[in-house]
């Protein structure tokens, strides 16, 4: 076998692979997914743009078929698929996409509704839009390295020089290996004014520059949420997330959306509220319609259905469930001017910008001096020639080689030479060597103006400053995305706040049944119950409104009112629902709101005042609320008005001792025993012959009933003052008749 020399190299696979993968994600990274903080364009945008000014479609040219940029894209710089090229193209035309879109397009470019509904690039036209201006007006000035494109049968800049710092004006995202990057857009004047900050501050701090940058401008209209300590954060650090939200206006009953949130889409956020009406999930909410127009981009209407609804709260529940509120992410991942991805600060990432600008500058500076220099030294040659304009025909007319015999005559360069034989005879005129003469002292101070900014950091400086604040000038506008401070925190619907508020009667059965009806005129005592079943306890309230039971051991239970079954029937037993302990019974029930109180009590006579938000559970074995010492049981809780007068609690016991007492002098707890109510002989109470049988709660305009078999006792508040006494007391006997009662109420 011949020994020959092998062009290929010898790996292991996992060497191999691993650089194989290094080298595809590094491409992915520098040629495909992440902007260069130069131009603040990735390299298919950079190409489109190029291209787009190589075919003269600036932006006073005519449109021309987007299917012919993109092919001259692919054909010359981009050999990639034409639905990426054409898609990267028609998203640099969207006013919905781009801050400062670099493509003025004509015919379909999508809309709001669905960014990739564009016509294909055959129907489409297309030409560079005013802002392109700004990353090409330079590029033929020696402002930028070529490189060969990518069958070196054409070159391409490898940047563009940019005026501005688009890689913040329009922002940019893309999902790399490894890595991805989410820069928001914002407002040109605000970047340029703190870019001119940064360099008359260089040290100045993300704090300083944010003064002049209050943070990202959308091309929406929508407000941004995220505090100013919050975005501070996330330019310090280059890391984050911000929040935008949807704006409105009440017209006439209506609420008006105007505004949506950067890249939401009107349709999906009409088909996100539409799909909760019909979940009954917005029962407030009557119709929704798209108003939207040419005068009006966004209108979307959504329709009460009644001028008593809370709309803040309506529309804090759609910021919390609809895209009416979008969190965006923010990675200020960028391709530096050392080629290297690196997630940058505000500061750093201004300030490698103003050092890119400021080396653009240069070479332009320097490009222009050259020329101007070239130019001179011609306009010597020029003007060498008129002063011996007689000699130098002779030399032509008789020489058999002029050029050489002008450069050894007068000591001429080749290019000077060359420039004179050139000269054609209308230009031999004394007015041309009068134009020659002020050219050249023209371009002599020009050259000396150079030299001076070349030569000074600070000359430099001052026209960068200049040029920008020339660029804010002409190409500049107002914020579009207020920045609102304060917002209140979305938050969505519980399943209470959905629940209708109407007045609702609950019904409890002595043996435990429930049930509730409409309305507060019902008459309890006269529905059907079950046999051997009879009414015991009623509670009027709101249908959003807290229900509470208690049982015999003291333990409170909760269920939503709007849960119970209708009072057209018998009900349901509450056992049903909830566990309470062996041989308990329910002995209340009370409905209020959470801040509602409430008196309790056992027959031992213990007692305190709690509130109902205390009382509530989701445990269906209930709550320990009450403590009931053995042998006892507690009494059917009171729910005590709201009132500014003065309440009195009046105890009864099953002998007829009643004692009145005012309600502050019992304690306010959360759960608990409680404080001796009424005093009961202890001995009278193990044995069951004395007990607590019942306690209630009076105004001054209030009448106690005691019940006492077919007897009725009816005392007015002066008739109570007999009974009066310091709480724990024995409390004084009812007048014959009343030894022994039944029950005590309130009317």
């Amino acid at each position: 076998m011949d020994n020959q020399t092998t062009d290929y190299e010898s790996l292991p696979l996992r060497a191999y692979t691993e650089r194989a993968y290094l080298e595809y994600a590094m491409y992915v990274i520098n040629d495909r997914a992440l902007p260069h903080i130069g131009d603040g364009l990735k390299p298919v945008q950079r190409r489109i743009i190029y291209a787009m000014s190589e075919l003269g479609l600036d932006n006073t040219a005519k449109h021309a078929k987007s299917s012919r940029t993109v092919g001259d894209v692919l054909g010359k710089f981009h050999p990639h698929g034409d639905t990426a090229c054409y898609e990267a193209m028609v998203l640099m035309a969207q006013p919905f996409s781009f801050r400062y879109p670099l493509i003025d397009g004509q015919g379909n470019w999508g809309s709001p509704d669905d960014p990739k509904s564009f016509a294909a690039m055959r129907y489409t036209e297309a030409k560079l839009s005013r802002y392109a201006n700004l990353l090409l007006d330079e590029v033929r000035q020696g402002t930028v390295d070529e490189v060969p494109n990518f069958d070196a049968s054409f070159t391409e800049p490898k940047l563009l020089p940019a005026q501005a710092p688009f890689v913040l004006l329009n922002g940019s995202s893309g999902i790399a290996v490894g890595m991805a990057t989410d820069i928001p857009p914002h407002n040109l004047n605000e970047v340029i004014a703190a870019c001119i900050h940064l360099l008359d501050q260089p040290k100045a701090r993300v704090a300083e520059l944010m003064t002049h940058i209050k943070g990202p401008d959308f091309p929406s209209q929508a407000e941004i949420i995220t505090g100013a300590a919050d975005l501070q954060a996330i330019y310090e650090t280059g890391r984050g997330t911000l929040k935008s939200r949807a704006r409105y206006i009440r017209d006439d009953g209506d609420i008006v959306i105007t505004a949506l949130p950067f890249q939401s889409s009107p349709a999906k956020v009409l088909e996100q509220i539409a799909q909760q009406m019909q979940q009954k999930k917005l029962p407030m909410l009557n119709d929704l319609r798209d108003e939207s127009d040419h005068e009006n981009p966004t209108r979307l209407v959504l329709v009460p259905r009644s001028n008593r609804i809370d709309v803040d709260r309506l529309m804090s529940h759609l910021f919390a469930t609809t895209d009416l509120e979008r969190t965006h992410r923010v990675n200020l991942n960028i391709i530096g001017l050392d080629n290297k991805p690196q997630t940058k600060n505000l500061t750093g990432l201004l300030r490698e910008w103003l050092s890119f600008r400021q080396d653009t500058v240069t070479r332009r500076l320097q490009f222009r001096l050259d020329k101007i220099n070239d130019r001179l030294h011609i306009l010597e040659g020029l003007l060498i020639a008129f002063l011996n304009i007689d000699e130098v025909i002779r030399i032509i007319r008789k020489e058999d080689r002029p050029r050489d015999a002008l450069m050894a005559r007068f000591g001429l360069t080749e290019r000077q030479a060359n420039a004179i034989l050139d000269i054609r005879l209308r230009q031999l005129a004394k007015l041309e060597e009068i134009q020659i003469r002020g050219e050249r002292d023209q371009l002599e101070a020009e050259r000396q103006e150079l030299q001076k900014v070349l030569g000074s950091k600070a000359r430099l400086q001052t026209l960068v400053k200049k040029e920008l604040a020339e660029v804010a000038k002409k190409y500049g506008d107002p914020r579009m995305t207020p920045i609102s401070e304060g917002a209140a925190e979305a938050a969505a619907f519980t399943e209470e706040d959905l629940i209708s508020n109407e007045p609702v009667t609950v019904v409890l059965s002595d043996k435990g049944w429930v049930r509730a009806a409409k309305g507060h005129e019902l008459d309890p005592k006269e529905l059907s119950y079950r046999s051997g079943d009879s009414f015991a306890q009623a509670a009027r309230g709101r249908s959003n409104d807290q229900l509470i039971f208690l049982d015999s051991t003291g333990r409170s239970y909760y269920l939503a009112p709007h849960t119970l079954p209708s009072a057209r029937g018998q009900g349901e037993p509450l056992t049903g629902r909830l566990k309470p302990p062996d041989a308990a019974r329910f002995v209340g029930v009370l409905i209020g709101t959470v801040a509602a109180r409430v008196l309790v009590a056992s027959n031992a006579g213990y007692g305190f005042v709690g509130r109902l938000e205390d009382m509530v559970t989701k445990n269906r074995s209930g709550k320990a609320y009450l403590s009931v010492p053995d042998g006892a049981q507690a009494l059917p809780p009171v729910l005590l008005p709201e009132t500014d007068d003065p309440l009195h609690v009046c105890a009864l016991t099953n002998q007829g001792k009643l004692l009145v007492f005012p309600l502050a002098d019992l304690p306010e707890l959360p759960r608990g025993k409680g404080n001796k109510v009424i005093n009961i002989p202890a001995a009278d109470f193990r044995s069951g012959e004395e007990f607590m049988l019942g306690l209630q709660v009076v105004t001054g305009s209030q009448h106690l009933i005691v019940h006492a078999g077919q007897r009725i006792l009816r005392l007015k508040r002066s008739d109570l003052e007999g009974y009066v006494g310091e709480r724990a007391r024995r409390g004084k006997s009812l007048p014959r008749g009343f030894q022994r009662v039944d029950a005590i109420s309130v009317e």
